[in-house]
């Protein structure tokens, strides 16, 4: 897999060199010995208690992201999923460090505990009052020996950061940090492993399944189960949660998105976590955001902390750190009236029966549903991907409103399947499918017939998407279909429409549409998707 670095061994100095270009001014790092890759606070003057933390590089924007007023004062970044070197992270302890003293936090992997935890008895013995809270909120192993600190030791992290910029004294810090940790749980969940940087792409896992209980750096989680609906996911990770979180108190959520999950997803995962049980008891949402990463890993992890008065004032305190996910309230969706413009389109129309026409767009519906994923993958090659689940969509549209369709009336027919169309499918294919069908609609109210009805929805298409014939679309297997179907009827018209799209494999340019924008040499050999979507409706249509 390619990445966007220069040279490995020195991929982690020039990412830190990077976000401190990008702070404005906020953040500094330390300069001499390049294995010592310290980020601070630029604005620190060492007059209350710093709060210091760090560890393997690869969890972006944690640790290093999470520097400034009200969360880290300093951050130490090791190597890739490495803990940095005990003299790294006293050097940041030391930099930092007033008489006010120093909190360090660890994560309790074996790395971390060590380096950091000697470290911290070298400032000691250099006369610095410190403090050092370990945070273990992995619950994946019930009864674990030494449960692995994850996305919940960002929540100890804001908890102390909050309290020290808040004046309090070290023990003052340490104590709320303390608390935070004993009570925060997490579990994460994911369908793929990651990459290290230079690396190659490697898979542990089947289609279709999933890790439950997997850590952050890339270790296989403790379960391996069949990947569920989002909804059935969110109940089961929050029942394993529930367990470790006795009470049925008021609750934080951080919803985390470990590197390589869609924002798409992640909003559906918090919309289901939200609809469970322990969801409800949720009263402050953090995310979804790429808080704790896992490099390009494509999963979640789900962090629930208790709240009291103390932790929320703490969580929603304000930050100057732009990756920092703020804390919002969790409160019913709100919702709007659809303006009345909509409302007044064409009358709905009473709901006809006509066996044939019932099963005609029944074996045209069921073809297309059918092609989705030939559809998409040959989508993917010239386009976005999503041709197929734009005309499935639309398919299951129209099934699903069969019975309510004017089956026996032609022109309403036309004009009802248009409406639906423009409603439900998306896209250009979306709005061309509601367009032809107008048009053929307004031809049959005109009395032009079925031949001339379609030929006018052709000719509509041509105008208002701006594609001719050979320009490389669907029109290149539907007007010759059309032109096939008066002499020949539906069997003519199939081949004429299968002829037209094999033809695109061989335009290797095309006049509009996406395809537009490709190289020749990606259009060659590879059939134009829309093409053979109306090649499939014109096959079912024949028999």
């Amino acid at each position: 897999m390619a990445h966007f670095i220069n040279d490995r061994a020195a991929l982690v100095a020039e990412a830190v060199d990077g976000l401190v270009a990008g702070s404005g001014g906020r953040l500094a790092r330390l300069d001499g010995d390049p294995a010592i890759r310290v980020v601070l606070r630029a604005d620190w003057n060492a007059d209350r208690v710093a709060v210091v933390s760090g560890g393997g590089s690869g969890h972006e924007p944690a640790h290093a992201g999470f520097v400034g007023r009200g969360l880290l004062t300093a951050a130490i970044c090791g190597d890739v999923f490495a803990s940095p070197s005990v003299d790294a992270v006293l050097a940041g302890i030391l930099a930092v460090t007033g008489p006010a003293g120093c909190l360090v936090i660890i994560k309790n992997y074996a790395g971390d505990r060590l380096n950091f935890g000697l470290a911290a008895e070298r400032a000691r013995a250099l006369g610095l009052p410190i403090e050092t809270v370990t945070v273990a909120d992995d619950v994946a192993i019930p009864g674990a020996a030494q449960p692995r600190g994850i996305a919940g030791t960002l929540l100890v992290h804001k908890v102390a950061g909050h309290a020290a910029e808040d004046g309090r004294s070290l023990a003052e810090v340490a104590a709320a940090a303390r608390a935070a940790a004993a009570g925060v749980k997490s579990l994460g969940i994911a369908v793929s492993g990651c990459t290290m940087p230079g690396g190659v792409a490697e898979s542990r896992l089947a289609p279709g399944q999933a890790e439950l209980g997997l850590g952050i750096h890339g270790e296989p989680g403790i379960e391996r189960i069949d990947l569920p609906p989002a909804a059935d996911l969110a109940g089961l990770m929050t029942a394993r949660l529930a367990e470790a979180l006795p009470g049925d108190g008021p609750l934080a959520l951080l919803v985390n998105d470990l590197g390589g999950t869609t924002a798409l997803e992640m909003q559906v995962l918090t919309r289901a976590v939200l609809a469970t049980a322990l969801g409800s008891r949720v009263r402050l949402l953090l995310g979804p955001a790429a808080a704790m990463t896992a490099l390009d890993m494509h999963g979640a992890s789900l962090s629930l902390m208790p709240l009291d008065a103390a932790t929320e004032a703490a969580l929603t305190a304000a930050t100057e750190v732009p990756a920092w996910p703020p804390a919002v309230p969790v409160v019913a969706p709100a919702t709007r009236p659809l303006p009345d413009g909509l409302a007044q389109q064409r009358p709905v129309p009473s709901p006809s029966h006509d066996p044939a026409v019932a099963r005609a767009i029944t074996a045209i519906c069921t073809a297309l549903i059918g092609a989705e994923a030939a559809l998409n993958a040959l989508d993917a090659r010239v386009g976005d991907g999503d041709t197929g689940t734009t005309f499935a969509a639309a398919a299951r549209a129209v099934l699903a409103d069969l019975d309510r369709l004017p089956q026996a009336e032609p022109a309403a027919l036309c004009g009802a399947l248009s409406d639906r169309l423009a409603r439900v499918a998306g896209g250009s294919s979306g709005v061309l499918m509601s367009i032809f069908f107008a048009a053929t609609g307004s031809g049959l109210a005109d009395g032009l017939g079925w031949p001339g009805s379609l030929d006018r929805g052709a000719a509509r298409l041509q105008a208002h998407g701006g594609a001719r014939p050979g320009d490389r679309t669907l029109l290149d297997a539907l007007v010759p279909a059309l032109a096939a179907l008066p002499e020949g009827g539906l069997a003519a018209a199939a081949r004429a429409a299968e002829a037209g799209a094999t033809a695109t494999a061989r335009m290797i340019r095309a006049g509009t549409g996406r395809s537009s924008y490709l190289a020749a040499g990606d259009l060659d050999g590879v059939e134009d998707p829309g093409a053979v979507a109306v090649a499939r409706a014109f096959a079912a249509l024949s028999g």
